[in-house]
């Protein structure tokens, strides 16, 4: 009696779960300051090229006047696959906390924010996160809207 198997002639659904941590550099308009920091993500795509992506960024480093800023973000992620180059842009909505100089006062601001940029598949698992480039909104900011602009690059793990 003779057995076969055959690979599915389709990808019919099919889910995937990453987390990931990056270093990230940062323009932030107020002061014109360049801070830098971390940033940690978690994507959930599917291999119908649409995913959701939840990010948070801590910009500690580089502070002057004691000026810094952590955002927290979710939204969709639109991706492609070109052999092992993963492009893709996202669209994020969130929250900012932002400290005023000298420590004087804390606020918290709506972020809407747009990017995009390239995962490398190393391995099935490990995913290098070549440049994501982000601009942030801050529409309601307290001396009128603000905005930010970063560059990132780390790594991803495929969790399953």
């Amino acid at each position: 009696m003779a057995r076969a198997q055959v690979l599915p002639s389709a990808m019919a659904g099919g889910f995937r779960l990453s987390a990931g941590a990056a270093a990230s550099g940062s323009y932030l308009q107020y002061g014109q300051r360049d801070l830098g920091g971390v940033a940690a993500f978690v994507d959930a795509e599917t291999h119908h090229r649409l995913g959701i992506e939840g990010e948070g960024r801590w910009l500690e480093f580089n502070q002057t006047e004691q000026v810094h800023v952590e955002t927290y973000s979710v939204g969709l992620r639109y991706h492609m696959n070109f052999g092992r180059f993963q492009p893709y842009a996202k669209g994020l909505i969130g929250f900012g906390d932002f400290n005023f100089p000298f420590g004087y006062a804390h606020g918290r601001y709506l972020v809407v924010t747009g990017g995009g940029g390239m995962d490398y598949r190393w391995t099935d698992r490990i995913h290098f996160r070549l440049p994501d480039v982000e601009y942030q909104d801050w529409p309601q900011f307290t001396f009128g809207a603000m905005s930010s602009v970063s560059v990132s690059a780390g790594v991803k793990v495929g969790i399953f």
